[in-house]
């Protein structure tokens, strides 16, 4: 499928009207900075581009929850840096509630509110860690102390869940 079949995916499921599905898909194009490549096809795309049409995606249907597992886990560190300050431009703009998965502990604190942290074998919240550091964020964010002391302490509660699974003390 192209950027604006896929982007109108779940439009189409739900019936969605073709001119209100051509609207929709218009305005997400834009809003994901994907203008000019309306009739391109995935391989036609970067991986950030291709990241920013499944984003634009998921919000079509216009959800108040949108779940992403590891959205930027297959990309470059630049192209994911770029793409995590766009998402939080998106979520500015949309207020929708993102749930996002990820194993990268530095994505978690620069993208979250709160940081759930989950236990070993078997899965559960271990700790929930809120992050509050100011908004807007941009990538300055990264080298400030309460950044770097959610991160280590992040790191430190997985340590503590790993050490346990293993049967040692932390």
């Amino acid at each position: 499928m192209t950027v604006a079949e896929n982007i109108g995916f779940g439009l189409s499921a739900k019936s969605v009207a073709k001119l209100e599905r051509r609207q929709t898909i218009a305005r997400l194009v834009e809003f994901v900075r994907l203008s000019g490549f309306e009739d391109r096809f995935p391989d036609e795309l970067s991986g950030g581009m291709r990241q920013r049409v499944s984003l634009a995606r998921a919000l079509a249907p216009d959800p108040s929850v949108v779940l992403m597992d590891e959205p930027f886990a297959a990309l470059d560190s630049i192209t994911r840096d770029a793409l995590q300050e766009e998402l939080l431009r998106i979520w500015a703009v949309s207020h929708q509630t993102f749930v996002l998965i990820t194993h990268n502990i530095e994505e978690a604190v620069f993208l979250a509110d709160r940081v759930l942290v989950m236990s070993g074998r078997p899965g559960r919240v271990d700790t929930v860690i809120d992050v509050d550091l100011p908004r807007p964020r941009t990538n300055a964010v990264r080298v400030d102390a309460r950044f770097v002391a959610l991160k280590e302490e992040i790191s430190r509660r997985l340590r503590i869940g790993v050490l346990a699974q293993n049967g040692e003390r932390a």
